[in-house]
């Protein structure tokens, strides 16, 4: 999308937890006259916002309307458990859902990992949302179950996290209208793909045949040229009929001479019969 033919921008969101800097660099590098905007929404408004038009493509949390919008998986996030510095769990590097049987886990209301089951024991109500959740984490409310990144994002000094190994997570992918790919777009998935400024941007690329058919065609042509490639044509012909002519006689000659030269082959005079 763009906002004129003149002025051509890209629009891009992103949910909580993805950090879409390096890829902005690029893009700055290598689009400088095409300005790129960020817009930060929440996992459900991520759709909504595609749909809407409000921006070309979006860093999303999967899954997505496979129907509606094209998407790339990019990458799985660890999932972890936050939880105060003090906390028991942190004697052990990583844990297990079943670890967590005892404690009280905060299940916020823009929760991200899709639980069949949430493990431990319920809270009261849920958290409005993970910020939300991390301020019931620090006053020894409950834990919480969360991708590395929103553990990250909303660090404090006095909480700390530990994988847990058999969790549901999360994938990010870039996502997009199917029916709204446009060149900027492109643009853009070649970039989080780690494509060279010189690549084809995933359009088919032309076969040896016809690259090689593009270079002679752009090759200039002279008379001189062509007058000799034609006269070199010429003297091939006649060359070929003079040999042909000339293998014609020897094969002749050597059927006429077939016997004698059997006869030969023995080395000095034929023998005699007794």
């Amino acid at each position: 999308m763009t906002d004129s033919a003149d002025s051509p921008s890209f629009r891009l969101a992103y949910v909580p937890g993805v950090t879409p800097a390096k890829w902005v660099r690029i893009w700055a590098e290598r689009l400088p006259d095409t300005p790129l905007g960020l817009l930060q929404v929440t996992p459900a408004e991520a759709s909504d916002v595609l749909r809407e038009g409000a921006a070309d493509a979006a860093f999303v949390r999967l899954p997505v309307d496979r129907t509606v919008f094209s998407a790339i998986p990019l990458y799985t996030e660890t999932t972890v458990v936050v939880v105060p510095r003090d906390h028991v769990i942190t004697a052990a590097e990583e844990v297990t859902v079943a670890d967590l049987a005892d404690e009280v886990v905060l299940h916020p209301l823009d929760d991200v990992l899709g639980w069949e089951q949430l493990p431990g024991e319920a809270a009261f109500e849920r958290p409005a949302t993970t910020e939300d959740a991390i301020e019931l984490v620090a006053a020894n409310i409950g834990v919480l179950v969360v991708p590395q990144s929103l553990a990250r994002l909303h660090h404090r000094k006095d909480l700390t996290y530990r994988t847990v190994v058999d969790a549901p997570r999360s994938d990010i992918a870039l996502a997009w209208p199917e029916d709204a790919t446009t060149e900027l777009v492109e643009d853009f998935i070649g970039i989080v793909r780690g494509r060279t400024v010189n690549s084809t941007r995933g359009r088919a690329p032309q076969a040896p045949a016809e690259r090689k058919g593009e270079r002679e065609r752009r090759k200039p042509q002279t008379g001189g040229g062509a007058g000799k490639s034609a006269a070199g044509a010429a003297r091939g012909r006649s060359g070929g009929a003079k040999g042909g002519g000339a293998k014609g006689g020897a094969a002749k000659g050597g059927a006429a001479k077939g016997g004698g030269g059997r006869r030969a082959t023995g080395g000095g005079k034929p023998r005699r019969r007794p």
